[in-house]
């Protein structure tokens, strides 16, 4: 039995959409282009303190993904927050305005909250990942009765950022107190850049088993959907559309096929244009290799290095996993 159960009719498939002009402005903008769910900022990313979102607002944008279709909904989280930094005063002010976006998604009824983990610099993995960890336990307490649950990304390991290897995920969770509020998101490209084979058959159900093994694979809440501009193992955070990079078809063929991935949303963060085409064009190759088989590189198309994921196993909670390309190993 997999977390995800049953596939729906339609590949649950989505963007992250600008909410200019207003949240409900997402909302038409991810109906125009055929999301089936949808993320968005409920601030500015650049900025520390956003506005507060009228009353109003927040239950039109509420009322208007109802009426749409879209769910779930989720928020992605401003990107100066730093649980991990090695300046207290950027952590204090880092797990205030994780605090913040909490209360945001609470207002909006949006139920998850994608987190980058953080860089701790120069200090070290060790104590980055025991910062972060203290970091989510202070927003927690400061957001008592809470509904909305805080999702670590998988990082691509640029610089000195955690979350790059499933085991210090696991470790931010393990050394959680509020672990309840905790899961995860699996981004494509960053999973690929970190180091971890998510094209070929074999390495997608290595990368997954690993995954179960360290942090829980039935943890993820939201896949983002992202082709990569670098090869494997580069470490850069570089988001290509679906197809044109190096993870191409094949590594989105591994994920709409997925039985873990069914019925979680998979959100595109992809370069865009002005008429929201290319964002069409994404929905709509990921919709088509959900139904297909998998197809061959086209020629002059990037193709990942090979290698092992990093990491060693420990004990955890196992899902069952794709077992195409064969048997466990």
């Amino acid at each position: 039995m997999t977390r995800a159960g049953a596939a729906p009719a339609l590949p649950l498939v989505g963007a992250h959409m600008s909410a200019a002009g207003g949240l409900p402005k997402a909302v038409e903008r991810a109906v125009g282009v055929g999301c089936r769910t949808l993320q968005v900022f409920t601030k500015n990313s650049n900025q520390w303190a956003g506005k507060p979102i009228p009353a109003a607002e927040a239950a039109s944008f509420r009322e208007a993904a109802a009426r749409a279709g879209l769910a779930p909904l989720v928020s992605h989280a401003a990107y100066l927050i730093n649980l991990a930094s090695m300046d207290p005063a950027i952590r204090e002010r880092s797990v205030g305005a994780l605090a913040d976006e909490i209360e945001r998604c609470d207002a909006t009824g949006i139920p998850y909250l994608v987190l980058h983990p953080g860089s701790p610099g120069e200090d070290g993995e060790e104590a980055g990942l025991d910062r972060i960890a203290r970091g989510l336990d202070a927003a927690a307490e400061r957001t008592p009765g809470s509904r909305t649950t805080v999702l670590l990304e998988t990082s691509a390991g640029q610089g000195a950022s955690v979350g790059h290897t499933f085991a210090q995920l696991g470790e931010m969770l393990r050394r959680s107190s509020c672990r309840s509020r905790l899961a995860l998101c699996f981004d494509t490209s960053h999973v690929h850049a970190a180091g971890y084979d998510v094209v070929s058959r074999d390495g997608w159900r290595r990368t997954l088993e690993e995954l179960d093994r360290e942090a829980g694979l039935g943890l993820v809440r939201v896949v983002h959907a992202n082709d990569s501009k670098k090869e494997r193992g580069c470490r850069v955070d570089r988001h290509e559309r679906i197809g044109l990079g190096f993870l191409g078809e094949p590594g989105f063929v591994n994920l709409m096929t997925e039985p873990a991935f069914a019925t979680v949303p998979k959100i595109l963060e992809t370069p865009k244009d002005e008429a929201g085409e290319w964002d069409r064009q994404g929905l709509e190759t990921l919709r088509r290799l959900a139904g297909e088989g998998r197809p061959e590189p086209a020629p002059g198309r990037p193709a990942a290095r090979r290698g092992a994921p990093p990491g060693a196993a420990r004990g955890g909670r196992r899902t069952a996993v794709s077992g195409r390309g064969g048997s466990r190993q």
